[in-house]
């Protein structure tokens, strides 16, 4: 018999059960208040028709759910090894809580990762170690060509790009305030330049992607004269034209109108309340000398600024076609980020993030060999 014939006969049982004791109140009380909700949880699954196992096992389903629910903590706590975890790791995890509460960071013995494995990757140190203090302890690297007017002096480190929209203002004000105090940049994402992003003053890297949000027309093309009264900002040290993103390369956006409040449409220069797509490729330009003039615009309607694009490589020979337009041109870029294949994102579809775009390691070993090729 099934599980759901049993319960079905059980609850029958219950309540023959109580009607033959219904001269003693307090047995009768008892029953309806602990087996009650049972009883209906039990009928209410029976009836609903979303959820097979809820139906075919009713109250015993839900266990189901709740086992799914807690997973995540079960394989985190109990099967994962301490090098297993991903992204990162709980030795990495263990090591960012006890840094920042400023604790023991060091361990005993060895290493615990497997160092003979494939693709296992280390430092080659030196016997002469340099003396911190003659050393340059904040490195940065100059970004901009012959071309560019107002090169920026750039951290290693950087936030990447993340909009206000997929970000709260809370985390948006905390990451340029972190900007700030340190002096690194923070990119914008294609979300567009927020009050936010301007509130502590953090240097910007300000992306345009393919809706052109906050430097737009009503008809969604690029809008010259919107670019340049932003990129004249004072903290919008780079502008950066994203192609595409590794966590959804060729694939576009929406941003649905539920998400699209009075504040977000007026910081992308959108109507409010609608669904507003962002296009899998850009109106400005459709082929490489294309986006060599389009990098010659934005640098001189910024002023001189750094002016780069983001890509996640895919075909190769699109890569060669932009270094073969940067010699034919005489335009270069004054950088260019690589994203690779396994990016992230706030929504892609699985298909992308797991089967499209050349991965970083690949990408940027490709894209630094055919640079050093074409000089």
């Amino acid at each position: 018999m099934s599980v759901r014939g049993i319960f079905i006969i059980c609850a029958i049982t219950i309540l023959l059960s109580i009607g033959f004791i219904s001269l003693f109140w307090l047995p009768v009380l008892w029953s309806l208040v602990v087996l009650g909700p049972i009883i209906l949880l039990g009928v209410y699954d029976i009836l609903q028709k979303t959820h097979a196992i809820k139906s075919n096992f009713p109250v015993l389903g839900h266990g189901r759910y709740l086992l799914e629910k807690i997973r995540p903590e079960i394989m985190q706590y109990f099967v994962e090894t301490d090098t297993e975890g991903r992204p990162f790791n709980r030795i990495f995890r263990s090591l960012v809580y006890q840094r920042s509460k400023k604790t023991t960071d060091t361990v005993p013995f060895g290493t615990q990762m497997d160092v003979y494995r494939v693709g296992y990757e280390w430092m080659d140190h030196s016997m002469y170690a340099c003396d911190l203090k003659l050393l340059d302890l904040d490195p940065r690297v100059d970004v901009g060509g012959p071309d560019c007017q107002k090169p920026y002096s750039a951290s290693l480190l950087n936030i990447s790009a993340m909009s206000f929209g997929s970000l709260s203002k809370n985390a948006i004000l905390a990451l340029n305030k972190g900007a700030k105090k340190d002096n690194f940049a923070h990119n914008t994402g294609e979300g567009g330049i927020s009050p936010y992003h301007l509130e502590h003053g953090g240097d910007l890297i300000w992306q345009i992607g393919t809706a052109y949000f906050g430097c737009r027309t009503h008809e969604g093309e690029f809008c010259v004269d919107t670019f340049a009264k932003k990129a004249s900002l004072e903290v919008v040290k780079m502008i950066e034209i994203k192609i595409s993103q590794g966590a959804k390369p060729g694939h576009g956006g929406i941003l649905p109108a539920s998400k699209n409040t009075e504040e977000i449409a007026a910081i992308r220069d959108v109507p409010a309340h609608t669904d507003v797509n962002s296009p899998s490729t850009h109106s400005a330009f459709s082929s490489a000398t294309e986006l060599m003039d389009f990098i010659k615009l934005l640098r001189e309607k910024s002023g001189g600024k750094p002016i780069g694009f983001k890509l996640c490589i895919g075909k190769k020979e699109e890569f060669t076609d932009l270094c073969r337009a940067m010699i034919s041109t005489g335009i270069k870029p004054d950088f260019i980020s690589i994203d690779g294949g396994e990016g992230g994102s706030g929504a892609a579809p699985v298909e992308f993030s797991n089967s499209l775009g050349t991965p970083l390691r690949d990408a940027l070993a490709f894209a630094y060999d055919t640079l050093i090729g074409f000089d």
